[in-house]
């Protein structure tokens, strides 16, 4: 295949950094970079062509068609070796309706794109194959890198320690101490990454990290690196073709770094130039009301770039008071007419309740999407005809700890509505028939 992978500047200016490059800023006005692709053979191929390409592919096993991040190979590294990809089955999570919860929340269409049934519980595996691949040819090619590292509030680090374990490169981890689950933190010490604990919060240890990158010492692997978001990009892919080439009218992602609405809307903006679809989502982000810099620039209309110190929140992995990918992100809400809304610990949680009543296992994160959802429709900002996508970024079973305090009713200023325990009843049939013959409330069943 002809052609080239370079990376520009989000800014506009005239520099093209080479992809082998680890610089990751712009050298004229350090800001940050997009990756593009030039692919002459396909420059004029319609729409109808890239769905013909894609529907008979998908389902292949083996690259690229095996991974659903690499069976869109052309629109994310086109030119990369096949035999440089390092993959471990991401993508092809399920897009799953569920029509009693969008009664309940009061919209004609709700599903929800797990993207958290992946091999390390989160849609971080879509990007983190992309780069550890683009890592995996550039030393193959006798590039001097040797460690690839990132700071991690939990899902980030379990997807970098996987991918560089599967290629044999080394990894190095910096995280939060105490602000991650359990769960999050056993996963790269079990994929022999090298984790740092440090005390300070995720921002600390991203500048720390980007640090030790300049420095020369790492590789990034954190969203700022635009290599994450070309992977990250095709669950968006993934989304209209699941529904036969067609997008829903709102797509509703909770927004920590804010790489992945970036990702989402641009892969969406992507598919609708090139005539494969003919539409293009409204993007909203969700914000835990603990830490909202985004929603505090959209409030006033992005004059001003806010950032904080951010707050003790259930939704740990969005816990980010200085967002890396503001301006991304920014530019795809403005460009979509999207919508940035905040919600508190108490929302988050009885919406994660609310989608797991009806038969899901939502993570905090996904829940902050959901109770978005559910204060946007309340306030008129989306039509209850709308066909709505919540953005389910990780696996409920990452925060086991979230869900027993739920339903213990010991979790902070929430009032558990939905709390479900154990009956405790002795192992004597009368027992049993009787506590089956009352509701928890004392109502017959």
């Amino acid at each position: 295949m002809t052609g080239t992978t370079g990376m520009r500047c989000l800014e506009g200016c005239d520099v093209v950094v080479d992809v082998r490059s680890c610089s990751l800023s712009c050298p004229q006005c350090g800001g940050l970079l997009d990756v593009r692709h030039t692919d002459p053979e396909r420059e004029q191929w319609t729409g109808a062509q890239w769905r013909a390409c894609f529907d008979a592919r998908r389902g292949r096993g083996g690259h690229p068609g095996g991974s659903g991040v690499w069976l869109y190979k052309e629109w994310v590294m086109p030119h990369l070796p096949e035999e440089s990809i390092v993959s471990l089955g991401e993508g092809n999570t399920p897009l799953i309706e569920f029509p009693r919860l969008a009664e309940r929340v009061g919209v004609d269409r709700l599903a929800v794109k797990s993207c958290g049934v992946s091999p390390t519980g989160s849609f971080k595996d879509l990007g983190m194959t992309v780069l550890v691949s683009v890592v995996n040819w550039l030393r193959a090619s006798g590039s001097s890198l040797e460690v690839i590292g990132c700071a991690s509030t939990g899902d980030t680090s379990a997807a970098l320690a996987a991918y560089a374990a599967a290629a044999g490169i080394p990894s190095v981890v910096l995280l939060p101490e105490g602000k991650i689950s359990p769960a999050q933190l056993i996963q790269p010490l079990s994929n022999q990454a090298r984790v740092l604990a440090l005390a300070t919060d995720f921002d600390g240890c991203m500048e720390l990290i980007h640090a030790l990158a300049n420095q020369g010492v790492l590789y990034l692997a954190n969203s700022m690196n635009p290599l994450r978001l070309e992977g990250q990009k095709t669950a968006a892919y993934e989304m209209a073709h699941q529904r036969q080439w067609t997008v829903p009218d709102v797509v509703i992602l909770p927004g920590g770094n804010l790489g992945n609405v970036y990702a989402f809307g641009r892969a969406f903006q992507w598919m609708y130039q090139r005539g494969v679809t003919t539409s293009v989502p409204r993007m909203v982000v969700a914000q835990a009301q603990a830490a909202n810099p985004f929603y505090r620039s959209y409030q006033d209309g992005f004059s001003e770039r806010h950032s904080l110190t951010a707050g003790a929140t259930e939704a740990s992995a969005i816990r980010i008071g200085d967002p890396v990918s503001y301006p991304r992100a920014r530019r795809i809400i403005e460009e979509t007419e999207g919508i940035v809304m905040d919600v508190t610990e108490s929302e988050l949680a009885e919406a994660a309740a609310l989608a797991d009543s009806h038969g899901s296992y939502f993570d905090p994160h996904s829940g902050v999407a959901l109770a978005a959802l559910d204060k946007l429709v309340r306030l008129g900002e989306i039509h209850s005809s709308s066909d709505v996508v919540v953005v389910s970024t990780a696996h409920g079973l990452k925060f086991t700890e979230h869900k027993r305090s739920y339903h213990q009713g010991t979790l902070p200023g929430c009032s558990s509505v939905m709390a479900n325990s154990p009956i405790r009843v002795d192992a004597e049939v009368e027992d049993v028939m009787r506590a089956l013959s009352l509701e928890k409330d004392d109502a017959p069943l």
